[in-house]
């Protein structure tokens, strides 16, 4: 099973939107507090998110505390505009978690730093700044689940 990490998000529909990237890929969402919305069923259900209930999905109080609740052998992918590596060349395995940042800053320069070696980016042309968070984790997560399955 694929991870997918999304620290701080900040726009509903991108959430929603990655669930259902997730639910139909069997992959395990992760939200990393603080969020820029409200995840209750209520919420959910005015949102149109009827399907989110089957989505495999966790709330963590900071990275930190997913990071300790995961397997010493775990590997981590940090997607960022801020390194050369496309996330193509990376070779995923079962239990993976690909990290993603805010829509506004993306991951912190600190966290970027400490795992350079382990930063990922989708190649794009110079005046495109950046990509949706939704797209950019369909993006990572099927190439994730092609390497892996060779299809859904």
């Amino acid at each position: 099973m694929l991870h997918v990490v999304l620290v701080e998000p900040e726009i509903p529909p991108n959430t929603g939107n990655i669930g259902r990237l997730c639910l139909a890929t069997d992959s395990h969402l992760h939200l990393v507090k603080p969020l820029g919305f409200d995840i209750s069923d209520r919420a959910l259900k005015r949102a149109g998110l009827d399907y989110w209930k089957d989505v495999r999905v966790s709330v963590w109080e900071s990275l930190a505390d997913l990071q300790a609740a995961q397997p010493a052998e775990a590997r981590y992918f940090y997607l960022t505009t801020k390194t050369q590596r496309p996330y193509w060349e990376a070779r995923f395995g079962d239990g993976d978690l690909l990290v993603f940042g805010r829509e506004t800053k993306g991951l912190p320069e600190s966290l970027l730093e400490q795992h350079r070696d382990h930063t990922l980016t989708i190649p794009m042309t110079p005046q495109t700044r950046s990509l949706n968070l939704a797209t950019s984790v369909g993006i990572v997560l099927y190439e994730a689940v092609r390497q892996l399955r060779g299809n859904v």
